[in-house]
């Protein structure tokens, strides 16, 4: 029981909330009611630094690897000497996952020939990459820091390798809010075999408040868990909780400031109206059968293209960020990771759809204003492993990746590697050059898009970055 001297010193306010049978707290509710205001949206749209040429994003996240030597660049030096062991000189100093001492260099058995005016080489495993050759911007000497698979996937999105920074797609929504109300600003798509390897953490908003999370769907069913109201509840009486539950998290906020709790706020009220808008989402309502076959998508089958057709019904309604995951591209050798059967496996599962998405945006005027991003954690190294059939290790130092829409080049390549496929020639584009110039595309100079954390303003590039003004229109 506290003194009375200690009563008396307390604030008006405290007193109130803190006394005892309640009361107090009745008291308080009625001052606030008086001078609340409502808590501000933390995902209304807000505008960026600059004009932006790019207002949505979709991400392609290729979990595992891909094999630039078997998609994207053709090696004759390489096929040349497949089977020899690489001058050290293109291996001193470079890091590698699992390689022995003893490995060989590998050439590629694809077939590859140039497309499109802007002469981008595509092999055979890629037949429908081949239509938008022109469409696309070919990053073709990407470089990363990290060669292990959980940590590299939160250095592409993050630009750090460990846990506890906000994502890409946070940072996106941070800064842009996001035009929709009846879905979430950033949403995230899962296909393949399994998860991606640092789940969660890949899409998550770190230090940031949570509403810039990312928030996964599923691939069949509801696509949240619990999104429905209980039996025996009915609209009417849900809209009555929500609203009385959100006129006490007001009054706490007035309290604490404490953004979770305008996160909560809005969590409710974007749950409530999804329960009507992520049904029709998902029904794929008034999608024609041509569009089906476009992406080789089967209605009520859930696929890497069914989440790409679902990609663009979103940003047609106003979602910001929307990031797929597909693995596994994680081919080291051996039974289902070997360059054969298990890479044309999963370029089957991938490439039709992801040149769908690019010319079903163009066709409904939807490219010109929505980035597209298509990549992995890291490429594959040109020496090969044997595990009883050949794959190749994880490489950090030139793989490929492509963009599309807002802002870029198309039918344009930047960058080239070595006869080998060791490093960059030219054009090299750091994983921080990239973020640079991502969020230049989206209105935001790398450097000021920033948060307060700890005493430190943090950003998405850190203290790197510089823009790649190549790629840019």
């Amino acid at each position: 029981m506290p003194s009375h001297s200690s009563i008396s010193s307390q604030q008006r306010r405290h007193f109130l909330q803190t006394c005892g049978l309640g009361f107090g707290s009745l008291a308080l509710a009625d001052l606030f009611q008086r001078d609340v205001q409502a808590a501000p949206n933390p995902m209304a749209p807000r505008e960026p630094h600059f004009p932006a040429k790019a207002k949505n994003v979709i991400y392609l996240f290729m979990a595992g690897g891909p094999s630039q030597l078997e998609l994207f660049s053709d090696k004759p030096e390489l096929k040349k000497f497949n089977g020899q062991p690489p001058p050290e000189s293109f291996t001193k100093g470079r890091r590698f996952a699992f390689l022995k001492p003893d490995a060989k260099l590998l050439g590629s058995n694809r077939t590859f020939t140039k497309y499109g005016e802007c002469g981008m080489e595509l092999s055979d495993l890629l037949p429908h990459h081949q239509k938008i050759a022109d469409e696309v911007c070919w990053l073709r000497a990407v470089k990363t820091d990290v060669f292990n698979h959980g940590p590299a996937k939160m250095f592409m999105n993050s630009g750090f390798q460990a846990p506890g920074r906000p994502s890409f797609g946070s940072w996106a929504t941070y800064g842009l809010g996001s035009e929709c109300e009846n879905l979430p600003g950033f949403v995230v798509l899962q296909s393949g075999p399994r998860g991606p390897r640092g789940g969660n953490t890949l899409w998550s908003s770190g230090f940031i408040p949570t509403t810039y999370q990312g928030v996964p769907f599923r691939g069949q069913g509801a696509p949240i868990l619990h999104l429905d109201s209980p039996p025996g509840v009915t609209p009417d009486a849900q809209r009555d909780f929500i609203s009385t539950l959100k006129q006490l998290n007001e009054q706490r906020v007035q309290q604490t400031h404490d953004p979770e709790i305008e996160t909560r706020i809005h969590a409710y009220e974007t749950a409530f109206r999804m329960q009507s808008s992520a049904p029709e989402l998902i029904s794929m309502d008034g999608e024609t059968e041509e569009t089906f076959a476009l992406y080789g998508a089967e209605p009520g089958k859930p696929s890497y293209a069914m989440n790409c057709l679902l990609a663009r019904r979103m940003i047609e309604r106003g979602v910001r960020f929307v990031q797929l995951y597909h693995t596994d591209w994680d081919h080291h050798g051996g039974e289902g990771a070997d360059l054969d059967k298990a890479l044309t496996k999963t370029t089957l599962e991938t490439d039709q759809a992801s040149a769908a998405l690019i010319l079903d945006l163009k066709r409904r005027g939807l490219l010109h204003d929505t980035l597209v991003i298509w990549g992995g954690e890291f490429g594959r190294t040109p020496m090969g492993e044997e595990r009883g059939t050949f794959g190749r290790d994880h490489h950090v130092d030139a793989f490929t990746m492509w963009l599309a829409g807002g802002g870029v080049k198309s039918g344009h390549v930047h960058g080239s590697t070595d006869d080998m496929g060791f490093g960059a020639a030219e054009g090299q584009v750091h994983v921080h050059d990239l973020h640079a110039t991502l969020l230049h595309l989206l209105g935001f100079d790398h450097e000021r898009l920033t948060y307060r954390f700890q005493g430190r303003d943090f950003r998405l590039t850190d203290i790197h970055g510089k823009l790649v003004r190549e790629v840019m229109v």
